[in-house]
């Protein structure tokens, strides 16, 4: 059987569809799999020996500012794509519109998707030829496996796998990190998200470094990416510690580090699911998007959110006027910390 997966981005919705992915593999292990995603968003699924082709596109050279020929081009061109193979079955594991187009370009006999009330844009279901009702309060993960069951007969699976090809350069990146804590234990943090509501203050990672240094003789390493050195030096500025340890790791570098660590704290961004892929014991720190939904499905990692407001109810809102969510005491987080190490 021939399968196109269709999962574009980003880089956290690709890590809640790995468990997918496998569970596939492993009620099919002759199937040839295919996946669409994203070139931005694609690093975290190269060289995984379950996909058999990786299809890189870029939906975003389609938006305005060019020639509509070239936009016409462009789009023909990753059509093909898309095409190099018959497809028995694509799965959209994303409910956009754009999404399920790409199952169109396909030309898959069978199209599988959510009902109109699983998608973001409910718009994309009549490019399917079938879809599947899930429940309306579900963690993604399952979320996407229940679709997977439906569209090829199988059951879901009660171990979740999450497959990540790493090489020796990612592992000898993470030791070279861990080679700086001399010894001791280590507390990765990180300080970025994708949304700016989903952000806790830089300057209180910076405050919860220091206790976790001083308090419970961790060395902190502060990871972020190419593009959040500011976050970093907010970090920095308001920390005391000579230990704290600041990172710019690769992705599959991150995800060898965090198989290390004795605690993980950071928001809902992929690098936080990621860690949670890795198996770090996690502390996540939520606000405008839901634990449930998004988080770690390891019942013993920790969610710290404000549960005394109102407004944060399935808000999703990526900017506020009122952003109060995401106004948690360092003490909150930091006793977090210290439930999940003794856990």
């Amino acid at each position: 059987m021939n399968i196109l997966l269709v999962r574009l981005s980003a880089i956290g919705d690709i890590v809640h569809s790995l468990p997918t992915l496998a569970a596939i593999k492993r009620h099919l292990p002759d199937a040839r799999i295919s996946w669409v995603a994203e070139k931005r968003s694609a690093e975290i699924l190269r060289d995984n020996p379950m996909i058999d082709d990786l299809i890189e596109v870029d939906t975003r050279s389609f938006k305005g500012g060019r020639r509509i020929e070239d936009i016409l081009i462009d789009m023909s061109r990753q059509a093909r794509l898309i095409r190099r193979a018959k497809y028995d079955i694509a799965i959209d594991l994303q409910g956009l519109i754009k999404s399920a187009v790409a199952t169109q370009v396909s030309g898959a006999k069978r199209r599988w998707g959510f009902d109109k009330n699983g998608l973001r844009e409910p718009a994309g279901r009549f490019f399917y030829t079938d879809s599947v009702k899930t429940e309306p309060k579900i963690h993604v993960i399952r979320k996407n496996l229940s679709l997977a069951a439906a569209a090829l007969g199988s059951d879901e699976p009660k171990e979740l796998e999450f497959p990540i090809a790493t090489n020796e350069l990612h592992k000898a990146e993470a030791a070279d990190l861990v080679s700086k804590a001399d010894g001791r234990p280590i507390a990765m943090l990180n300080p970025a998200g994708g949304w700016v509501t989903k952000l806790w203050r830089a300057a209180d990672f910076g405050r919860l470094a220091d206790r976790l240094d001083h308090e419970l003789g961790l060395t902190p390493i502060v990871v972020t990416g190419p593009n959040e050195s500011e976050l970093a030096s907010v970090v920095r500025a308001n920390s005391r510690s000579e230990s704290v340890v600041f990172a710019e790791p690769s992705l599959k570098g991150f995800y060898e580090l965090a198989k290390l660590v004795t605690v993980y704290v950071g928001g809902d961004t992929g690098p936080t699911h990621l860690a949670i892929a890795a198996g770090a014991p996690v502390v996540g720190v939520f606000g405008p998007t839901e634990w449930w939904r998004n988080g770690s499905l390891n019942d013993a990692d920790i969610c710290v959110e404000r549960t005394d407001i109102d407004c944060r109810i399935n808000c999703h809102r990526r900017t506020c006027s009122n952003w109060i969510c995401m106004d948690i005491p360092v003490e909150t987080v930091f006793e977090a910390v210290k439930k999940r190490i003794r856990s």
